[in-house]
């Protein structure tokens, strides 16, 4: 099956046309888009230095409700007792799909890590951040389709979301998707399995693989596939197919508006399928000739999970064979977020965790792979987002990175309601900076609820820094109104 450049109108009006959840179109009435000049942070000479000693300037433009919300809510999220209850009951369906186990989780987790309901409310957060100096990454918050009609409602939503972000500032917004949205899960899996299988068999024939871009190493858990999976039916052909067009009609509108598209990585179950889908896309809109996002970026963006243990000879593989290819190479580099889930399910199975065995390993992987992609970007042929919450990470490419101020190719990322000192030093410094932004209705951002609340809690937790500046700067503002007054 040969990979599409163009999508067919066809393919783009039946997305179109799917049936969107009420809150999805809605957003359709978005209005035009706001002439706000470009942030101050671009006009601003780079220090290239983070700042965290001064909290009033780091501050400067916060209200203090916002400060005292966001450290209620780490301090909560900080107790472990606390945080396995609420997990509990987020994952009972009885509790999370009542009215009051909604309304319960809208008023703490929800608001705390989510930017609404609706695109048109996401795209105001989009614009409080840029007159503020930031981006934001829209990310209509839909995983794991059990079949093709939700794929086609999903593959619609995420539309929408890209005609959102271009009625945005230019530069503003770049929109955020999930695979296991436009495949159905039970497909992804069979697939990933087929990938794995074909990487300890060379020899094994795939005749629906588009592409033959490395997506295993031989370090990978290939261990999850422990006997030889069965063919594809041809009904699950046609289905994989229409799983290609969905991405690529998301692709096209990206292309279109110029809009930067990230591509999440989600579990080692289906991590291989959700990186031959991603691959798919590169290949047809990240190639020579290829119009740009905000005119400098690749328009698709992989993800690499640093807290695998095959994350460094997968990036490296995957760089040499965009440089056969001549494809620009996109890529988001997170730590990751299924820690609990990939050691249950190694647990399970009784074989060793594809994640590292130690954080600082994860540490050491994540910085390594920053510095190599890092010299890609300086060399002009890689597009590089830093997404990361811990201090270290922001600081190591904060020195002489040789990399021209306001260089778009250059990007920093954290979630919304997490590291916020990191995001406004990064800034300060001089940094492009975006919040990760998901919204859709409660019942439907619950797992990514889950994936907070355990990462807040988890080895990877840096929120006891995000508490210490905020207390800090509450400190300093209560001293000042009081000394005011006297």
């Amino acid at each position: 099956m040969a990979i599409a450049s163009r999508v067919s109108k066809r393919a783009l009006s039946t997305f179109a046309a799917a049936k969107l959840p009420e809150a999805v179109a809605a957003a359709e009435a978005v209005a035009a888009a706001d002439p706000l000049a470009t942030p101050a942070s671009s006009e601003r000479t780079a220090t290239r230095v983070l700042e965290f000693e001064d909290t009033g300037r780091l501050f400067a433009g916060e209200p203090t409700s916002a400060l005292v919300r966001t450290l209620a809510a780490l301090q909560a999220l900080s107790v472990g007792p606390l945080v396995d209850v609420a997990t509990a009951a987020l994952r009972s369906p009885a509790v999370a799909g009542s009215a009051l186990g909604r309304a319960a989780a809208r008023a703490t987790a929800y608001r705390h890590f989510c930017a609404g309901e609706t695109a048109d409310e996401a795209a105001a957060v989009v614009r409080r951040l840029w007159r503020g100096g930031m981006g934001g990454i829209l990310d209509y918050g839909i995983e794991d389709a059990e079949d093709g009609h939700a794929c086609d409602r999903n593959a619609a939503g995420f539309i929408a979301a890209v005609d959102v972000a271009a009625e945005l500032p230019p530069g503003s917004a770049s929109v955020c998707i999930k695979i296991t949205a436009l495949c159905p899960i039970a497909l992804l899996e069979k697939t990933s399995d087929l990938l794995r299988w074909q990487k300890k068999h060379p020899s094994f024939n795939l005749p629906w693989k588009a592409h033959s871009f490395p997506i295993l190493s031989d370090s990978s858990p290939l261990y999850l596939t422990a006997s030889e999976p069965p063919a594809l039916t041809a009904e699950e052909e046609r289905e994989l197919e229409l799983a290609h067009e969905r991405l690529l009609a998301v692709c096209a509108r990206c292309a279109e508006h110029g809009i930067p598209l990230l591509v999440d990585a989600e579990y080692a179950t289906v991590q291989p399928a959700i990186d031959y889908f991603t691959l798919v896309g590169a290949l047809a809109f990240n190639g020579e000739g290829a119009r740009a996002a905000d005119g400098e970026r690749p328009i698709v963006h992989g993800t690499v999970q640093a807290y695998l243990r095959d994350a460094r000879d997968r990036l490296e593989a995957m760089v040499r064979a965009a440089g056969r290819e001549r494809v620009r190479l996109g890529l988001k580099v997170v730590r990751g977020a299924y820690l609990t889930r990939e050691t249950r399910l190694a647990a399970s199975l009784g074989v060793p965790s594809p994640i590292h065995g130690s954080i600082q390993d994860t540490h050491d992987c994540y910085n390594g792979c920053a510095a190599f992609l890092l010299d890609r970007v300086r060399r002009g042929s890689a597009s590089v987002m830093l997404a990361t919450h811990n201090v270290e990470s922001g600081k190591n490419p904060s020195s002489e990175l040789g990399i021209p101020k306001g260089d778009r190719n250059l990007q920093f990322a954290q979630l919304m309601g997490m590291a916020d000192g990191l995001s406004l030093s990064l800034r300060n410094a001089g940094f492009q900076v975006s919040k990760y932004l998901p919204y859709g209705p409660v019942e439907q951002i619950i797992p990514y609820l889950i994936r907070r609340a355990e990462e807040n809690r988890g080895l990877l937790s840096a929120s006891s820094f995000d508490k210490q500046l905020l207390r800090k700067e509450l400190a300093r503002r209560v001293k000042a109104a009081v000394v005011g007054r006297e």
